[in-house]
């Protein structure tokens, strides 16, 4: 994959950045992890709370949002340390930063608008690209690679498991059917083929949304990743330590939920937090999110 340039400035608004400060209460002098970083958008808000003896720890696993959030922090008013790494790895990446437990850890697990927004990153079927969907180019199989390798039957599942696909076998056929004639390697050939398989819902949602969803969600292992970083969770946090989770479809969501409900946790957010009407009437890609919080009960 090409090198990805960014803007200057982040195209991408933090999600309900108000309810974030809320549910995580950053304080002056506390340590806090964002474990998925991002331009830096509720970084920055956190650091103006911890500010000026705390320390922010940024995580990503995409380097251009690294060098993004690096532009945006430069003036923080506290120490800011930022990492390439994935949050599945979040003890390990702490312990590599001497860093035994935190006050607190955000993860906005959406997608930033200028990891949308690039083409050559494959991840939205709006505009021609490489079908790639990786968040780190240097790790794992883009998705051409898959769409062209895989079985009918390994497709299929993928879609009906991560997109909740209903028509994933005809998908699927329909998949194996043209890499016949031609390899799939772009997003608008992707999507065009998709399309001519799934009927348009009546809510308006593009044909190819939810295959498009299961591909980049197997291509980034982000279930699992999710998985890995929940159960990390609790030997990374400090007694009565806060995490702030937002999701953006309901298999995330679930894992969230079902985390915070065992184990040494105690639930701040009886249900999920969701964006007000004025925010999604500016930021209409927020409208899925999901905030759930929970306080770590004791040492684990």
């Amino acid at each position: 994959m090409a090198s990805v340039s960014e803007p200057a400035s982040p195209l991408h608004i933090p999600v309900m950045p108000l309810e974030v400060l809320r549910w995580l209460d950053p304080q002056p002098g506390q340590i806090i992890v964002d474990a998925t970083v991002g331009g830096g958008g509720h970084a920055l808000r956190i650091a103006q709370r911890i500010a000026p003896n705390g320390c922010l720890i940024g995580i990503d696993q995409d380097e251009a949002m690294l060098r993004l959030a690096r532009n945006t922090l430069k003036d923080a008013p506290a120490p800011v340390t930022l990492v390439h790494g994935n949050f599945a790895e979040l003890r390990h990446l702490l312990d590599e930063q001497k860093v035994d437990r935190v006050h607190g850890v955000l993860a906005d697990l959406g997608f930033a608008s200028d990891q949308l927004a690039d083409p050559r990153r494959g991840l939205s079927f709006q505009a021609e690209g490489p079908l790639d969907m990786r968040l780190d180019p240097s790790r794992g199989e883009p998705a051409s690679r898959l769409v062209n390798r895989l079985s009918e039957r390994e497709l299929a599942d993928i879609f009906w498991r991560y997109g909740e696909e209903r028509f994933s076998r005809r998908v699927a056929r329909r998949i194996v059917e043209i890499r016949q004639k031609q390899p799939i390697t772009t997003t608008t050939q992707l999507a065009d083929l998709v399309r001519r398989c799934v009927p348009r819902s009546r809510g308006g949602m593009d044909p190819a949304t939810r295959v498009f969803q299961a591909l980049r969600i197997a291509v980034n292992d982000e279930l699992e990743a999710l998985e890995q970083f929940l159960e990390q969770l609790p030997r990374c946090l400090k007694p009565e330590g806060r995490a702030v989770v937002i999701s953006f479809h309901s298999l995330e969501d679930r894992l969230v939920k079902n985390a915070f409900r065992s184990g040494p946790w105690e639930v701040l957010t009886r249900k999920p937090v969701t964006p007000s009407e004025a925010e999604i009437s500016t930021n209409p890609r927020s409208r899925s999110a999901k905030l759930r919080a929970a306080r770590l009960k004791s040492a684990a």
